[in-house]
């Protein structure tokens, strides 16, 4: 008698697909990139990209500006009141002047000397950073300047400035001393060949100057701000950045010098 087949044992089940777990409710937000964002990292990326970068940093005793301002302050008109930034753009226009190498773009074949000191200010809006130009800025007084600083900076945080009014410039300045930021290193704005980082100013002692009659301490409390010069190495080299340095702090810790 033929032996009967031993019964085959059964399968295990095969477990289902496990399923793809949804992402957490809440975790994150996808922001499209709106055409100035686009624009502003394509041309920062380019910046670092091309351009060797390289920094110099001074101090600056902003003590002689403070007192100036206030005194300004007190007869210009009531719609006018004078910023410490009017005064860093007034000079860093004029220490354009005393070292044009500052001045300058890179155009590839030629290094283009600017005559005009065009200052582009930087301005964070809901959009985007975008640099407005303070045209002629070496020309100009400093309650002038302010009004064009306080105009531009309005409309571009309205979107409403032209084109022309933003695109260009010979020379950039990136103030985030309002932030008690100290100091930091900013990205340069092709095709010019520097920019400004400000800091904030901030109480430090210092060495009293005799030559004033300081005799009751051999120390002085001071206001001093940190900036840092950002170049395009291709254009300024380290000695003419730091030259450009000396004659920016000349002007703010000398500022009626910027009067004459």
């Amino acid at each position: 008698m033929a032996t009967p087949a031993a019964p085959t044992p059964p399968q295990p089940a095969v477990p289902a697909a496990a399923a793809v777990a949804a992402a957490p409710v809440g975790t994150f937000t996808d922001i499209p990139v709106s055409n100035i964002r686009r624009v502003i990292a394509q041309r920062l990326m380019q910046s670092k990209q091309t351009v060797p970068h390289y920094y110099l940093s001074i101090d600056v005793n902003m003590g002689e500006v403070l007192v100036l301002r206030k005194e300004l302050n007190q007869v210009v008109s009531d719609n006018i009141k004078l910023s410490v930034n009017d005064f860093i753009i007034k000079a860093s226009a004029l220490a354009c002047l005393k070292v044009p190498e500052a001045n300058s773009s890179w155009m590839d074949t030629v290094i283009r000397q600017n005559h005009v000191v065009d200052v582009s200010v930087a301005v964070s809006t809901p959009a985007g950073l975008i640099t407005p130009i303070v045209f002629n800025a070496h020309v100009k007084g400093l309650a002038s300047i302010s009004k064009d600083v306080v105009s531009l900076a309005t409309k571009a945080r309205e979107g409403k400035l032209q084109p022309h009014e933003f695109q260009g410039g010979t020379f950039t300045v990136s103030n985030l001393g309002m932030y008690g930021i100290k100091n930091f290193s900013a990205i340069i704005n092709p095709p010019q060949a520097c920019i400004l980082a400000v800091g904030s100013s901030e109480k430090r002692l210092v060495p009293a100057d005799n030559e004033k009659g300081y005799v009751d301490s051999p120390f002085d409390v001071a206001s001093v701000m940190s900036v840092t010069l950002s170049c395009d190495h291709r254009v300024v080299d380290g000695a003419v950045g730091a030259q450009w340095l000396v004659e920016f702090k000349n002007f703010l810790e000398k500022p009626v010098t910027m009067l004459l």
